[in-house]
């Protein structure tokens, strides 16, 4: 004889409530459990950014030693790499907490990751924009392209904005001869503008282009000296063009917001900070060495939003001390991983179906008795 039992039509609701329990247990352990993934070329990003950091160290030091005061209040975390708000090699305004983000030598290691997203490798050849607005960047960016073994053709602007390299007596140009004399790249500008309004230091006094000029002499660089806006971009053209050899630039890092180089302010807010494949737009972008290099395929390296730039990476924003190298979601990143989140799921099948076709879930189930006002169970067999 079969065996005859009574079943409800309905799974129990603290059975359902358990499966929801136990499904949300495993959501939360998927989310607040990530995986940490080692991200590309770590050790080159490593290593770029303890170059970048020793660099900047060494320019402190030379800072000091010409007797040069660190003010506590706009360089908090005592780098020696953040200039004045006023002299007579100021080119423009600037943002000081721009200045003090940029001090993070963890930017060699996001200049890595551009230059490897570019598909730049080793022995290629970057064309180069400096600023003396940004030292700290153009520190990391020289870091980074040691590191990786690449060949530059380096064009800078002596003059620097508010809190840059606007020491009168220790311009972004001398800072560049100070590193390469203590050994720690080769790497020089192969000419030098005095920069500002027109790549002209249109505004600023006669003193401090005299001072710009002088400074661009005794450390032994090409000067670039144009009348006009168009001029200075020929000039450096020219400059790129001479020392491209046959293989060209495989890429084309600008640093802050040179006039010629970005094509004024139009063209430093048209190009995206960070990587860009394509130049934007033709009719929209004034003509500029990254346009120039845009249009003849050459991926054009944006580096701009200095802010913006560190919370993409992971990086500190204003940091009040100098940052620990390999800090940032550009070494590492938390990820969801998959294969916890299909065991959770899997889990919860397996549950539903244990619960469902079993006589589990139904025993938890209070029993009716046959005679009650709910009428008779329905015989299953």
């Amino acid at each position: 004889m079969k065996r005859i039992y009574w079943r409800p039509k309905h799974v129990s609701r603290t059975v359902l409530l358990l499966v929801a329990v136990l499904a949300s247990v495993g959501m939360a352990a998927v989310e607040l459990l990530p995986r940490r993934v080692e991200q590309p070329m770590l050790a080159e990003k490593l290593a770029a950014a303890r170059l970048s950091q020793a660099a900047m160290a060494a320019l402190r030091e030379e800072h000091l030693r010409r007797g040069l005061p660190i003010d506590p209040v706009s360089d908090p975390a005592n780098t020696g790499m953040i200039g004045i708000a006023m002299s007579p090699v100021t080119s423009n305004t600037g943002h000081l907490a721009a200045k003090q983000t940029s001090t993070d030598p963890n930017f060699a290691a996001v200049i890595v990751e551009l230059l490897r997203r570019a598909g730049v490798e080793k022995g290629d050849r970057v064309g180069v924009a400096f600023s003396g607005s940004f030292p700290s960047l153009n520190v990391s960016v020289l870091a980074a392209l040691q590191t990786m073994g690449l060949k530059a053709t380096i064009i800078s602007s002596a003059s620097a904005s508010q809190w840059g390299a606007n020491n009168p007596s220790f311009l972004w140009v001398d800072m560049e001869k100070t590193l390469a004399d203590r050994g720690m790249w080769a790497y020089r500008s192969s000419a030098a503008s005095i920069g500002g309004v027109d790549d002209r230091g249109l505004g600023m006094p006669k003193e401090g282009r005299d001072n710009i000029d002088e400074a661009i002499e005794r450390v032994g660089l090409t000067p670039l000296r144009p009348k006009t806006f168009a001029q200075s971009l020929d000039l450096r053209m020219q400059v790129f063009e001479r020392e491209a050899g046959e293989a060209g630039y495989a890429a084309y890092i600008n640093v802050g917001g040179g006039a010629t180089s970005v094509g004024t302010a139009i063209g430093k807010r048209l190009f995206r900070p960070g990587l860009n494949r394509r130049p934007p737009a033709q009719y929209e972008a004034p003509d500029s060495v990254m346009m120039r290099m845009g249009h003849a395929g050459v991926p054009v390296i944006h580096l701009t939003q200095v802010d913006a730039l560190a919370e993409r990476y992971g990086l500190a924003v204003h940091p009040t001390n100098t940052p620990r190298v390999g800090v940032g979601s550009i070494y590492y990143r938390n990820e969801h991983d998959p294969r916890k989140a299909v065991a959770v799921l899997l889990a919860v099948l397996v549950l539903l179906y244990v619960f469902v076709r079993s006589d589990w879930g139904f025993r938890m189930l209070p029993q009716r008795s046959s005679g009650g006002r709910g009428g008779q169970p329905e015989p299953m067999v």
